[in-house]
Formats: C-alpha cells, structure tokens, sequence
C-alpha cells in the first residue's frame, strides 16, 4: 500500500482522509481578458525569434514541391475517381468506345507504315539523284584534272622541243673556234646610252 501510496501524485492527506470529508485542490488556471499583465512581464518586450535567410529559402522550395505533389496525387485520385464513375455508369458504352480507340489506332498505325513506305522510297530516290550527281561531278572533275595534265606535258614537252632548237646555237667544245671567228668577224658594241623612251641616243665607237 505505501508503494501505491508513493507512486501516487495526489498529496497524502487527500488520501488518508475520511471519504465523508469534502476535499478541496488548488488548481492553476487561466487568467481572463480584463486581468492585468503580471508585474514580472511588465517590461518585457517580445521579439520574434531570428530566421535564417537559407533555412527560409529551403523551407519554401520544400513547400512548393510539397504542394505540387499534393496538387498531382489529388488530380490523379480525382481522374481515378471519375473514370471509375464513368466506367460503372456506361458500362457497355465504354468497351464501345474501346473498340472504337482500338479500330482508329490500328487505321492509324496503318497510315503511319504507309506514309513512312511512301517518304522512304521519295528518300532512296533522293539519295539515289545526289549519288548520281556526285559521280557526275566526279568524273568532271577527272576529266578536267586530266586535260590540265595534257595541256601541262604539251607545254612542257613544247618547252623541250624549244629547248633542243635553242641547243643547236650553243658554244661547245666542238665549235668554240668557229664560234670566236664568228663574234670577231661581227663584232657588237653593248657601250650605248638610251633616254626615258628606251631610244638609243649615243653610240661609242669601237677602237
């Protein structure tokens, strides 16, 4: 009994008293509206505790996602609720219109098989015109390269041929006498002044 007596938070006079005695507990409660401040809290003033700027920010982008995710699951209950509705008050209507979406998704995938058969042969068509244009150009552009290489070995082979006529005129070994005969015989003065026209103007006279 001490134990239950310990364990209790009533005082112990309330409970060792006499059950016939009426019983009276002080309890604290709240103060009305016309009741005065308390004379402690006189000068107290109230400031708002200080918020972080940063945890302010977090809080707000959690909120906002919050109530978008609230915002999506009560959209989506809300359709699930509807199409439910819907479903149980056609009935036969909605596998109708089933059918219907499945007949018009078939037609619909055919065009789709159609059109992409029809711009894929308009593709390889494309594709075969540009391959035949680039051969053609190709083979321009070879025939072009190789009369520019006909046109060069005739220059050149026109340059040896001059060459070789120029070759007849030049001193060697063989005729260097007949050569030195020649210039002493007809002898040429290069000592000659021209004016601005390129004339010549004056002539030494050979010695």
């Amino acid at each position: 009994m001490l134990g239950a007596v310990a364990r209790s938070r009533a005082p112990v006079v309330r409970l060792l008293s006499p059950q016939a005695a009426v019983l009276m507990e002080t309890v604290r409660g709240r103060k009305s509206r016309t009741d005065p401040k308390a004379k402690s809290k006189a000068g107290r003033i109230k400031t708002p505790p200080p918020v972080d700027p940063v945890e302010m920010v977090v809080l707000k982008e959690r909120f906002a996602e919050y109530n978008l995710i609230m915002r999506a699951l009560r959209m989506e209950f809300k359709e699930e609720m509807l199409r439910k509705r819907y479903e149980e008050e056609t009935g036969s209507l909605a596998e109708e219109r089933a059918k219907q979406e499945a007949e018009e998704h078939r037609s619909l995938m055919a065009w789709n098989e159609a059109e992409n058969l029809r711009l894929r042969k308009i593709r390889e068509l494309r594709v075969q015109k540009e391959t035949e244009a680039a051969e053609q150009k190709r083979r321009e552009i070879t025939m072009l390269r190789q009369q520019e290489l006909e046109d060069y070995i005739k220059e050149k082979e026109k340059e040896i041929l001059q060459l070789q006529e120029e070759a007849k005129n030049f001193i060697t070994l063989e005729n260097l006498d007949q050569r030195i005969e020649e210039a002493l015989d007809n002898p040429k003065n290069y000592n000659f002044a021209i004016d601005k026209e390129g004339r010549k103007v004056k002539r030494t006279v050979l010695q």
